[in-house]
């Protein structure tokens, strides 16, 4: 009878040490990475790998008797220790699981947004730069060569530490095209626009802007400036190279580029970074004005103008006041040889 007793309370102490005495603390957390699909038993055999839980077995019938087995959740969990198994399979059911949050804020070009991600430790930047270049996504989806430039939706976004470049850019590419409503097809079509020259309008509008309210206004003098076969001459779109930009805008306007809109009339190949919403309502609702130049002063607001002269006075003005930072060949300021043109006096 004794050795029975003994034999019960040597099981019970074993049941309560292997199941539910709490582990010891970790140093730093362990991480636990568990995948969509995989089995109480491979999930058990992690945790149990990784130190989290003492038996692999105990959780497992735990999990089954309490009826939580069929509802572990999928995800990249941080364990610190001194957890009790039940405290653990909580966490998987709860989805406790670690996210990264990074926001993309509006006008980052491909270059740039990959360096958030490796700093963000969400992969290698060379790694997602190529793969948003000329990867199977973006080929699949017909945007090689140019790849997703434009598309890359600024926005936050949560992900866990595991996820793969694929699942990151399907992401931000599954929010851009999200945009593209009915309503903006529409547009689209009335205006006679592209997806690809959309993008490009709205991302030389969210280089230039940095007041929400001058966005429709710039837009309006680029398609003045198109229709008008007048080089944009923008400084951004000078400023572009897969890399990033570069180099002052004063270089970079007299190096010749395929994205250089000082030395061609029309738009460039595609877009220079990836625009936000307001940019993109802006160029398929742009401002109906006169003017086709503009310049900025120090504080991100500008003035714009309706003739060459009038944009020059304003330019001269500016540096006089010493209101103005840049270099000589002020944003969107014609050539010399240029025209003086008023929109006023020209019809549509």
């Amino acid at each position: 009878m004794g050795a029975a007793i003994a034999f019960v309370l040597g099981a019970g102490c074993s049941i309560y040490y292997l199941g539910f005495a709490p582990m010891v603390a970790f140093d730093s957390p362990r991480i636990v990475s568990i995948k969509k699909g995989e089995t109480v038993r491979t999930i058990a055999g992690k945790l149990e790998a990784a130190g989290v839980i003492r038996s692999a077995l105990a959780a497992r019938i735990y999990a089954r008797l309490t009826g939580q087995a069929a509802h572990l959740q999928p995800g990249d969990y941080a364990f610190k220790g001194s957890e009790r198994m039940p405290e653990v399979v909580r966490h998987l059911v709860n989805g406790d699981f670690i996210l990264v949050t990074l926001t993309i804020p509006e006008g980052l070009t491909v270059h740039q947004i990959a360096a958030r991600l490796e700093e963000a430790g969400l992969g290698c930047d060379t790694d997602f730069e190529k793969a948003a270049r000329n990867g199977p996504i973006v080929k699949a989806l017909g945007l090689a060569p140019l790849g997703a430039e434009g598309r890359l939706f600024p926005a936050t976004y949560s992900f866990p530490p595991s996820a793969g470049i694929g699942k990151i850019l399907t992401t931000m590419l599954a929010r851009f095209y999200a945009t593209l409503t009915p309503r903006v097809e529409e547009r689209m079509f009335k205006l006679g626009l592209t997806e690809r020259e959309l993008l490009t309008l709205a991302s030389i509008v969210e280089k230039e802007a940095k007041l929400e309210q001058e966005r429709p206004l710039i837009a309006g003098v680029l398609y003045n400036r198109l229709r008008f076969n007048m080089p944009l001459q923008s400084d951004p779109t000078a400023r572009y190279n897969y890399e990033g930009a570069t180099g002052s805008a004063l270089q970079a306007v007299h190096t010749l580029s395929a994205f250089n809109t000082y030395d061609f009339v029309g738009l460039p190949p595609g877009p220079i970074a990836n625009p936000g919403m307001a940019s993109i309502m802006a160029a398929l609702y742009p401002a109906q004005t006169n003017y086709l130049y503009f310049v900025a002063r120090n504080d991100g607001t500008h003035i714009f103008s309706r003739s060459l002269e009038t944009h020059n006075r304003a330019v001269a003005l500016l540096r006089k006041n010493g209101a103005r930072k840049a270099h000589p060949a002020a944003t969107l300021m014609a050539r010399p040889a240029e025209q003086d043109t008023d929109a006023s006096d020209r019809s549509n």
